[in-house]
């Protein structure tokens, strides 16, 4: 109970860099202070625990888990959870990936410890009461069904099944309104319990603070929480075989998804795919696939490609939605631009560009400060560390031609792309 709970001396480690300090708790929990000039604070609580964590026949158990963690506390009902910030003109909200749970606030630079208390309380002492998690779980039914009703959404889930199935990486986020519907209270204690390790969660706060103050703060707020060294074993996906699927919706166009697995955050590959990701169908309307398919041959009025490293595997696609009798064009010009890019090195002055536009586009995401301080975050938490913006554009510009080459003929290569292609009902 929270009321039993005693401060402990708890602040063991201290680490100053350029732009930011690091704290270490002696419960393991890691603080992140990116001191910023501004009235407008920011900051979040990263938890390694996501959808992949989830045992067999749980799936949906870690999105589950984020919602209710807004119902009830050990000391506030839900409108005084979600009255908490919004009083003072704050903002509070979460999110579930396959591998994260995220926390997080914004708010006026005075109302920093008002955050960080509300966000303690919901992590460590949401108390799940039967009749809320009743209430959450229509909620999340009629999420799921949203889900079903946007195809452009409901095939990245199919595709990543169709990617990693068998392992829980392809089990969706939201779950099934079957595993949803059996969920019981133990079942979110016992998940918290084994994932909630606290040397592997992360508190990082951006705003007009001194370190003084954030150790003063967490000290109180995050000192107490008791220490949790719960192991959990992340076993990698096997590999499989190509795959070509076709699935008929009551949709108006077809939507297409292909790709294949690629590298994980720790492989050295990884910042020559990120940039051949950017160049091929990335942020912008100049990439490649959008010059060829969208503004050449008006086939598509979306396509974008997309590049997700995880700790142990990752996730290369490419997604159109376009006419049904147009598919097949789209998909031979998609062959043709691989093509290009796994035999044709980029010359020096088209390498410079790819390279300076992706630069760009990190820069400008700079201004993004919840987005930018939730990426230190999570590189905190999967690396230990937290690149500059100097070394990440030295990554970047460090990336030769034949990399590129290199990258496209392992990971682009028509034959180990599998496909899926949602189709309108025949009509009668």
């Amino acid at each position: 109970m929270q009321k039993f709970l005693k401060p402990v001396k708890s602040l063991s480690l201290h680490l100053y860099m350029r732009d930011h300090q690091i704290i270490t708790l002696k419960n393991g929990i890691r603080v992140l202070l990116k001191p910023v000039k501004s009235q407008i604070a920011h900051c979040c609580l990263i938890i390694n625990a996501g959808s992949r964590d989830e045992e067999v026949g749980e799936p949906g158990l870690a999105h589950f888990i984020e919602h209710l963690l807004f119902k009830e506390t050990e000391k506030r009902n839900t409108n005084q959870i979600l009255n908490r910030l919004e009083i003072v003109g704050g903002d509070l909200n979460a999110y579930t990936t396959k591998e994260y749970t995220c926390l997080q606030a914004s708010f006026l630079k005075p109302h920093l410890e008002r955050a960080m208390e509300l966000l303690q309380d919901i992590a460590f002492f949401s108390t799940f009461p039967a009749v809320e998690m009743e209430k959450e779980k229509e909620v999340i039914l009629d999420e799921i069904s949203s889900y079903e009703d946007q195809p452009e959404e409901a095939i990245n889930d199919d595709f990543e099944s169709m990617i990693f199935s068998g392992h829980t990486l392809g089990e969706n986020i939201l779950g099934t309104p079957a595993s949803v519907k059996s969920f019981q209270k133990k079942h979110l204690v016992n998940f918290i319990a084994k994932n909630y390790n606290t040397h592997e969660i992360i508190f990082a706060v951006s705003g007009s603070y001194t370190l003084a103050k954030v150790e003063k703060l967490v000290d109180k707020y995050f000192g107490i929480i008791p220490e949790n060294k719960s192991v959990k074993i992340r076993t990698a996906p096997k590999p499989i075989l190509t795959q070509t699927k076709r699935v008929i919706k009551p949709i108006n166009q077809a939507h297409c998804m292909l790709g294949a697995k690629a590298y994980s955050i720790h492989e050295k590959q990884k910042p020559s795919l990120l940039l051949l990701n950017n160049l091929l169908g990335g942020t912008g309307m100049s990439s490649r696939l959008n010059l060829e398919i969208r503004e050449k041959h008006g086939i598509a009025y979306t396509i974008e490609s997309s590049y997700t490293p995880l700790t142990d595997t990752g996730l290369f696609s490419i997604y159109f939605g376009t006419d049904t009798e147009k598919v097949n064009k789209a998909l031979s010009l998609i062959y043709k631009e691989l093509k290009k890019v796994r035999e044709n090195k980029l010359g020096k002055i088209q390498l410079s560009q790819a390279k300076k536009r992706f630069i760009g586009q990190i820069a400008l995401g700079e201004e993004n400060r919840m987005g930018v301080l939730i990426s230190m975050a999570k590189s905190l938490l999967d690396y230990g560390k937290i690149d500059s913006l100097k070394e990440i554009y030295t990554k970047i510009n460090g990336v030769s031609d034949e990399d590129l080459i290199s990258v496209a003929n392992e990971v682009l290569d028509k034959d180990n792309l599998s496909l899926l292609l949602y189709s309108p009902e025949e009509s009668n």
